[in-house]
């Protein structure tokens, strides 16, 4: 399969619909800890930040149930899943911050009166708080996985986002750094830039699907 920088084939779109953990935020660390705090005050084994690489791009309940021994069906994985919750959500601005890039380029599309959303698999709530907090002069659409709406691949966050925008699928590109990405945008039916500092590396973005990449932030619009 021929596969391309964006740069390459770059153009200009009307929306830019966003992936967040590993897209526009680096979140790994913080992730980890709160992981292995829930892990630890459970009496479970830890484990090592690479092994959480692995285990997210799915939403935080299956990064638990494949942190966990024996995942969901473990009779004390309800508390320890609450745990990290809890953890998560006083500790998610420990060390988390924007790529480089991130902020000069949602900077640039404002200016170019581009619409912007993000969409997450992380809790809504999460979702919500960080989008706020490190993106509110630019980002005003935000949707986490909450009940009612399925998480992706599916595409109805995507859906909700351009409904909540006002736009369609016509115009629109998705950007993510996951397998889990490039699914939902060809649930969608919008085209796919897959960025290449986040938790999945090209070798494997290309074996499930990805054809157009971006090296650097400033690659997904010609700065």
């Amino acid at each position: 399969m021929e596969t391309k920088d964006y740069k390459e084939g770059i153009r200009e779109y009307d929306t830019y619909v966003f992936d967040l953990d590993g897209t526009l935020l680096s979140t790994l660390d913080d992730l980890a800890a709160s992981c292995n705090y829930a892990l630890r005050t459970n009496g479970m084994e830890e484990h090592s930040v690479d092994d959480v690489r692995r285990f997210v791009g799915n939403g935080v309940r299956k990064l638990m149930e494949r942190a966990i021994p024996q995942g969901d069906s473990n009779p004390l994985f309800d508390k320890t899943y609450a745990d990290f919750r809890k953890h998560y959500m006083e500790h998610n601005l420990d060390t988390t911050k924007p790529y480089p890039g991130i902020m000069d380029l949602l900077s640039r599309l404002k200016e170019r009166n581009k619409k912007v959303a993000v969409v997450s698999n992380k809790f809504y709530a999460a979702t919500q708080a960080l989008v706020a907090h490190f993106f509110g002069d630019y980002i005003t659409v935000a949707i986490g996985e909450r009940e009612g709406i399925r998480k992706k691949p599916a595409p109805d966050t995507v859906i909700e986002a351009m409904r909540q925008l006002g736009t369609g699928k016509e115009g629109t590109v998705y950007i993510g750094d996951s397998d889990v990405d490039v699914m939902t945008a060809r649930n969608c039916g919008i085209p796919c830039i897959s960025v290449l500092w986040g938790f999945r590396d090209r070798d494997f973005l290309v074996a499930h699907g990805a054809d157009t990449f971006a090296n650097k932030a400033s690659d997904i619009l010609l700065l």
